[in-house]
């Protein structure tokens, strides 16, 4: 098939777009690199069945494809709070503009949604039933309002004219191909310890967050844009809850580093309680989480490990 990729050249872009190129597809990789980066791609430049598009979801684009994986929209506090005003854009107009295209050349599309559709959860686990606690004018709201509006477009894309939509949302995901400057806590805690740096706790590291490798995510969104059927919302991550401050012993040992430990205060809206119901995933879908978190740890820490000695 021929496939488009918003956000191609991101972190989990570039792992589906790598996933989707080894089963054979043909892939339209779709990217203004504003945090994403060319590298997470250079493997894959030179393959005759990968073409990488630099251009921005905000703008309109004809393309013709079988399908349209909408992933384009930087995801780390860090990130989608330097420019709130684009980030919302992005979700709402980007969105558009990738449901025109699905629309006019009957493509099916998957919308990469998040767990911060339910914002600081009054519900747990998180069920896709649950609507969420999101505070609409908060400064994280840019990014957790603009994906709930790309449900809602999905959704009335799919009423109002029968585009056949996948919706998947998902939770904290890790592993190679993560920027060193992400500033989500996987990330962050790894480059701090290989840096010889203090680890940065926020409030009292006793939130919570449920982490999912790279692949392990790939995998179910491939499955849930191919399973006949099944529209979403479906929750995408790990079960497993650990509290920050574990984490964070975790990467002390596995670094092997002795970082001491920073307390700073937690940021406006931060959720305290992070963990997905995966019940319709494992139901409609047969899939869950395979890769343990120390395993998949040992992955990211090597990468970030000869990405700093490279700098």
């Amino acid at each position: 098939m021929r496939i488009l990729i918003t956000g191609g050249a991101g972190f989990i872009g570039s792992h589906l777009s790598q996933a989707l190129l080894a089963a054979g597809h043909e892939i339209m990789c779709l990217d203004n690199l504003f945090s994403g980066t060319k590298k997470n791609i250079y493997s894959l430049l030179g393959n005759p069945r990968f073409e990488f598009i630099r251009h921005d979801v905000t703008q309109p684009i004809l393309l013709d494809t079988d399908r349209i994986y909408n992933l384009a929209c930087p995801a780390s506090p860090v990130h989608y709070q330097l420019n709130p005003v684009k980030t919302v854009k992005t979700n709402v107009m980007g969105t558009i503009n990738m449901l025109g295209i699905a629309k006019r050349v009957k493509a099916r599309i998957l919308q990469a949604s998040t767990s911060e559709v339910y914002g600081d959860p009054q519900e747990h686990p998180q069920t896709e039933s649950y609507w969420g606690n999101v505070n609409p004018i908060g400064p994280r709201s840019c990014y957790d309002e603009g994906k709930r509006v790309a449900e809602t477009l999905m959704m009335d894309y799919h009423r109002q004219n029968a585009v056949d939509i996948r919706i998947c949302r998902i939770f904290n995901t890790y592993g190679p191909n993560m920027s060193e400057h992400d500033g989500r806590v996987v990330s962050n805690f790894i480059v701090q310890a290989l840096s010889g740096k203090p680890l940065t706790v926020y409030g009292e590291g006793n939130q919570t967050r449920s982490f999912c490798y790279v692949s392990d995510l790939v995998r179910g969104l491939i499955l849930l844009m191919e399973t006949p059927g099944v529209t979403g919302p479906i929750n995408m991550g790990n079960p497993e809850e650990f509290t920050i401050l574990e984490l964070a012993e975790l990467v002390r040992e596995m670094t092997g580093r002795r970082s001491r430990i920073n307390y700073e205060p937690l940021p406006q809206d931060d959720p305290v309680r992070r963990r997905p119901d995966i019940s319709r995933a494992r139901e409609l879908l047969g899939w869950q989480p395979e890769v343990p978190l120390r395993e998949g740890l040992k992955q990211t820490i090597d990468y970030f490990d000869n990405l700093l000695r490279e700098v």
